[in-house]
């Protein structure tokens, strides 16, 4: 099936994923989608999450960090600055202390610990997870095109939402047993029910949060996971495997993508000996391809003679992966 099919097919799955090895292009086929369902009439919102990837240098504008950038009509594209969202995640978890007990200023020691939180790998990890949900769960767009982090990180990512949803569920649970026997002591000394339990309130919000981004990722109807890879045999092993571990978090895989395939008519021509030998080596990873992917094959993307920036060259690869002329 096409690629243009599958979104024809499903136009409810609102929630789009290109995930991959690292330097597959990723990030250039999520700009080419966005611009190819922004062209379609659709509001669309292509993000990042990867501090390594460019929207910015794809679509030639500078936009880490400043929210969500309108880029053409119905197209916005988003970069989120971790630093910044760390920063901000801190300052929120004292206003939050600060509310809860009463304070005027956070004490020395507690301060401390937030300041070396932010050296901690599990603190960027969370802000910009937390990030990915804020993003999400406003609904202000048709369609949501996430440029994923490479394989490892990403599997880390998706695994985080069911593992903050376990521990919450479990906090939640344990702070419910406490507000009932505060409930019940009341009762006996005949006294009024005690405040409102912002703590209690604080863990409802947070897993509720985290229940929707979970069900976001895993929501067959809404979502669809798309594999790049390119005509190379460890490339194609290394998918192989990770999908595998994808299916076990439950994400819904659409199909792959294949980047980077040289035209075999190259072949007829005067070229080097060592173009003729990766065209070669490509012959086999097609095979590969073919016996491992078969028709989950969507798309092939051949290599191009330049660099993917602007809009000129992002429309060219649009029409090259969905196989239609656009205006």
């Amino acid at each position: 099936m096409p690629l243009r099919d599958v979104f024809e097919n499903y136009p409810n799955r609102k929630y789009i994923m290109y995930g991959g090895k690292g330097g597959l292009g990723k990030t250039t086929f999520s700009a080419a989608t966005a611009y190819y369902l922004a062209k379609k009439g659709k509001r669309v919102l292509v993000f990042s999450v990867d501090p390594q990837a460019s929207l910015s240098d794809i679509f030639e504008r500078d936009i880490f960090g400043k929210g969500n950038i309108e880029i053409m009509p119905n197209l916005f594209a988003c970069e989120v600055d971790a630093d910044k969202r760390i920063a901000d995640y801190q300052e929120e978890i004292r206003q939050k202390i600060i509310s809860m007990y009463g304070m005027k200023k956070i004490p020395e020691e507690i301060e401390s610990y937030i300041k070396a939180s932010s050296a901690e790998p599990a603190m960027e990890e969370s802000a910009i997870f937390d990030a990915v949900v804020d993003i999400v769960v406003k609904g202000d767009f048709d369609y949501y095109i996430y440029d994923l982090v490479p394989l490892g990180h990403a599997l880390y990512y998706l695994s985080m939402a069911s593992i903050y949803d376990a521990w919450i569920e479990k906090i939640t649970s344990l702070r419910e047993k406490m507000r009932e026997y505060d409930k019940a002591i009341a009762t006996m000394k005949r006294e009024d029910e005690s405040e409102e339990d912002e703590i209690y309130n604080e863990l409802v919000y947070i897993k509720d949060r985290i229940g929707k981004s979970s069900k976001i990722m895993t929501d067959k109807e809404k979502t669809a996971f798309f594999f790049v890879v390119d005509p190379e045999e460890m490339t194609i092993l290394d998918t192989e495997k990770a999908a595998k571990l994808f299916s076990k978090y439950d994400v819904p895989l659409a199909g792959y993508v294949v980047n980077r395939v040289i035209n075999r008519d190259l072949l007829k021509e005067n070229i080097p000996a060592y173009l003729k030998n990766r065209i070669e080596m490509q012959a086999k990873a097609m095979e590969l391809i073919k016996e491992k992917l078969g028709s989950s094959v969507l798309s092939m993307v051949p290599e191009f003679d330049s660099e993917i920036k602007g809009l000129d060259t992002i429309k060219k690869l649009a029409e090259v992966m969905f196989e239609e002329k656009l205006s």
